[in-house]
């Protein structure tokens, strides 16, 4: 397969540069819990509750976030692996579903996965597996084929030593890279990594980052990177998304959020990174308690149960996703002019 030529990107790039890739409004997913009467359920997970964010053509977005936050059902509504109780979905301009229909959208936007060997058929051949999507579009076997060896070349495994092994003959990181060719097989625009190098030792991880990094400058990817790890989020990423209990409580550039978080979750989110510097130790726990339940999430700004900074107004108003600054977005009522928390600068300062 040929690296995505500028010719082949101007084609597919219907609004231009400055147009977002992906654009997400209201995104929402409840999972039912139980049932009752008629076999109704009564009671819900909002796993996803009103997420909206933009996508960049050409950025790495990172999505970092506890465990249970709804990163990973993000991405798979993202993939339309489940389907989304209400929101938009617009890719270069047209909505997914109604403007471009899933089978074409599905070309376009590759996963890679998290578990590498669960992610792979063990009945077929690295070969076969890269080379199943495209002829499930329509690819002719030996083209297929063909485009299977360049990309397990490209992802630094000989052809002729890896293209007719089995999965379980394979150490974890040359599965992952298998899994990372075969998203590249249909020639996406965008890879969604989730927790793609979670299970990989350092050295590995190291090995397979700067991968992702060098195909993303071959190919003109754009990537969405969740993960728990800060310090390779911080490597990777572009901007930064954080999530919490099913809803974005900052956005905006990585070094502005790393250096300035706005949020008091994002804030404790950094100080539980380990530092090497022995003196730079945290004596305190930067955050104390569970997040909530998420089928009965907390009124008001759903992180007032645990913030140092709460005010009698977080339990009653949910703030919205608001610009503090140049690009940089927070959902936070001491961080927007006149919300009516103690520490929230007056709506005349903000003018």
């Amino acid at each position: 397969m040929s690296a995505m030529t500028d010719t082949t990107a101007d084609a597919r790039d219907r609004g231009g540069p400055r147009q977002p890739l992906l654009t997400v409004q209201g995104l929402i997913k409840h999972f039912p819990v139980g049932k009752g009467l008629l076999g109704r359920s009564n009671t819900v997970v909002r796993a996803v509750d009103g997420v909206d964010f933009e996508l960049l053509k050409g950025e790495t977005l990172g999505i970092v976030g506890e465990s249970g936050c709804g990163k990973s059902t993000t991405a798979r509504l993202l993939m339309h692996l489940i389907q989304p109780d209400q929101g938009q979905i617009v890719f270069d301009g047209e909505s997914v579903g109604h403007d471009v229909s899933l089978s074409e959208y599905r070309r376009q936007v590759q996963m890679v996965f998290q578990d590498s060997y669960a992610s792979l058929n063990p009945r077929l051949t690295i070969e076969d597996s890269i080379a199943f999507a495209p002829r499930v579009h329509g690819v002719p076997r030996r083209e297929a084929l063909a485009r299977a060896h360049d990309l397990l070349a490209r992802v630094g495994l000989e052809p002729h030593r890896f293209a007719g092994r089995y999965p379980h003959e394979l150490s974890g990181g040359q599965r992952q890279r298998i899994n990372i060719a075969r998203a590249l097989a249909l020639e996406p625009r965008l890879v969604i990594l989730d927790e793609a190098v979670s299970a990989l030792d350092k050295s590995v991880e190291a090995q397979v980052l700067n991968l992702l990094l060098d195909l993303k400058e071959e190919f003109g990817l754009t990537y969405i990177f969740i993960s728990h790890d800060l310090n390779v989020v911080r490597f990777m990423a572009d901007r930064v998304m954080v999530m919490y209990l099913g809803k974005v409580a900052e956005i905006g550039a990585a070094d502005a959020i790393f250096e300035r978080p706005a949020h008091p979750y994002s804030a404790a989110l950094l100080a539980s990174m380990p530092a090497m510097d022995p003196d730079d130790r945290t004596l305190e726990a930067p955050l104390y308690g569970d997040p909530p339940n998420p089928i009965n999430p907390p009124p008001g700004c759903r992180f007032h149960t645990r913030c140092s900074f709460v005010s009698d107004i977080c339990s009653k108003v949910a703030p919205e996703l608001a610009e503090v600054a140049s690009g940089q977005r927070v959902s936070c009522l001491m961080r927007q002019p006149g919300s009516g928390h103690a520490s929230a600068p007056t709506a005349e300062a903000a003018e």
